[in-house]
C-alpha cells in the first residue's frame, strides 16, 4: 500500500515529528508489514527536506517506521490470562526494542551491523493522567535506518539460507555476543524485564526500559500453557521424555533444563553454570529478521524485540534448526526414531562460533562448556517446538536429543547444575 493522498494522520504525525529534528518532512511511504495481531504497521519512508532547507550531514532519504500502537480490544481488562499474557509479552517486547536501539545498540562495533536509530516516540497515557488516568494504550514508534541501502539481500521466509550467507550470520552473532558477555555486568545495571505476568505486578511507566532478564520468547516460564498441553499430548514422545517426572529430583527435565538456562535476577546470586557465560543474545534469530549484503560476506540482524540475558548458543540452536541447511549438519540418514551425536558439520559451524566468541570477548569458551551448554539449548528448543509445532531441520533436532538423553555425562551435569541453582 503506498500512501499519497488520503495517508492516515497518525502515521503522517509521527513519522514528521520524528524526522523534523533532521529537517526533513515526509514525502510517501509504503506499508512494509502489519505487526502481529494488529499491533501497528512497519512502513518505508521517503522524505525531502524541509522547507527546502539543507539536511543534517549525509542524512538518508529512506528511512524504516516501526509504528506501534495496540488495538483496544487488547486491554487485558476485557480478555483471558492467556489473551493478557499474550498481550504483555508483545507490549513490552515492543518497549526492549525500543530501549535496545536507544540505548544500547549505538555501543556495537561497525562490524555487528544493525539499524542505526534516528527517532523514536514512546507516549504512555498513565505517566500523564496518573496510573488509572487512562485507559488509552501506549504508543512506541522507531524511526530506524533502512538497512537495504547497504544489505540489499532479504532473508526472507525461505527454508534455508545459502551457505555464505550461514557462515556470514554465525559471524554476526558470535561478535554480538562476544561483545556483550565482556560487558553483561555493565547490562545488568540497568532494568531488566521479567516474564510478562511477573512484569505485569510491578506496572507502570516507569518500568518502560530495559531488555529481557531471559532473552527469547520461548523460555519454560512464559511458555506455560504449551507445555501443559504437551504433557497432557500421549501421542507424542517428547510428553513422556521432558514432562514426566524424573523420580530421583522430582521434577521433569524440561523444569530442571529451564532452571539451568534461567539467569539469576540478581547479579549477587551465586554463580552458576551459566552465569559466567552469560551474555546478551538477540532473542528471535530466524533468516526473516536478518539482510544480506551483495557479496553474501556479511549480514545484518534487526527485531529485536526479544534481546536479553541468555546464553548465545540459544540463539544458535533457533539458526541451526529453522535456517542452516541440513547438509550442513549432516549428511547421515535420520529417518524413524534415530538418535544422531554431533556430526562434523555441526562442530564445524560450533568451533567456528567458539573461535570467535572466544576472540572478540577476550574470554576463553571451553568446549566442554559449550557443548553442555549447547546440548541444554537444544534440549530447551526442541520442548518449544514439541508444544508449538516442529518447523525446520525437525528430523536433525529430535535425532540430536535423543542422543543427548541418552547422555549420561549431559544428564549428570543437568542434575548437578540444576540442584545448584536451586540452593
Amino acid at each position: 500500500m503506498t500512501a499519497s493522498t488520503g495517508i492516515p494522520d497518525r502515521i503522517v504525525d509521527v513519522a514528521n515529528t520524528l524526522l523534523r529534528p533532521k529537517n526533513l518532512k515526509l514525502r510517501k511511504y509504503t506499508i512494509l508489514q502489519r505487526l502481529w495481531a494488529g499491533y501497528g504497521h512497519i512502513c518505508h519512508i521517503e522524505t525531502t527536506p524541509l522547507d527546502n532547507g539543507r539536511t543534517h550531514d549525509k542524512t538518508s532519504s529512506s528511512f524504516i517506521l516501526k509504528l506501534v500502537s495496540p488495538p483496544a480490544s487488547s486491554s487485558p481488562k476485557t480478555s483471558s490470562l492467556s489473551e493478557d499474557e499474550g498481550h504483555l509479552r508483545k507490549l513490552i517486547s515492543y518497549q526492549v526494542e525500543q530501549y535496545f536501539y536507544t540505548h544500547l545498540a549505538a555501543s556495537l562495533p561497525a562490524d555487528v551491523a544493525v539499524a542505526d536509530c534516528v527517532g523514536s516516540i514512546h507516549h504512555h497515557p498513565a505517566a500523564e493522567n496518573g496510573e488509572n488516568g487512562s485507559k488509552a494504550q501506549p504508543t512506541i514508534a522507531l524511526m530506524l535506518e533502512d538497512l537495504r541501502e547497504e544489505f540489499p539481500i532479504a532473508g526472507e521466509k525461505r527454508t534455508a539460507l545459502e551457505e555464505q550467507h550461514v557462515f556470514a550470520a554465525l559471524n554476526w552473532l558470535a561478535k554480538f555476543h562476544g561483545f556483550w558477555w565482556a560487558r553483561s555486568a555493565e547490562v545488568r545495571k540497568g532494568q531488566l524485564r521479567l516474564a510478562p505476568l511477573e512484569e505485569a505486578q510491578h506496572a507502570g511507566p516507569q518500568r518502560a526500559g530495559g531488555v529481557w532478564l531471559n532473552g527469547g520468547y520461548t523460555y519454560l516460564a512464559t511458555r506455560r500453557k504449551e507445555y501443559a498441553d504437551l504433557l497432557g499430548d500421549s501421542d507424542s514422545e517428547w510428553s513422556s521424555a521432558l514432562c514426566q517426572p524424573i523420580p530421583t529430583v522430582d521434577e521433569s527435565l524440561a523444569e530442571l533444563v529451564a532452571q539451568v538456562l534461567s539467569p539469576d535476577a540478581s547479579a549477587d546470586a551465586t554463580p552458576s553454570a551459566i552465569s559466567d557465560y552469560e551474555t546478551l543474545i538477540h532473542g528471535d534469530v530466524k533468516s526473516e529478521n536478518l539482510f544480506a549484503n551483495t557479496e553474501g560476506s556479511a549480514v545484518a540482524f534487526f527485531d529485536f524485540q526479544y534481546v536479553g540475558m541468555g546464553l548465545g548458543v540459544c540463539d544458535l540452536a533457533k539458526l541451526f534448526t529453522c535456517s542452516v541447511p541440513m547438509h550442513m549438519l549432516t549428511t547421515e540418514s535420520l529417518s524413524g526414531d534415530v538418535a544422531l551425536a554431533m556430526t562434523d558439520g555441526e562442530r564445524g559451524l560450533l568451533q567456528r562460533y567458539q573461535r570467535t566468541i572466544s576472540s572478540v570477548s577476550g574470554k576463553e569458551y571451553p568446549w566442554r562448556e559449550l557443548e553442555m551448554h549447547w546440548s541444554t539449548a537444544l534440549v530447551d528448543w526442541l520442548r518449544f517446538q514439541a508444544s508449538w509445532g516442529f518447523w525446520g531441520n525437525t528430523a536433525w533436532l529430535e535425532a540430536r536429543v535423543r542422543h543427548i538423553l541418552s547422555d549420561q555425562k549431559w544428564l549428570k551435569w543437568m542434575v548437578e547444575n540444576s540442584q545448584a541453582k536451586r540452593k
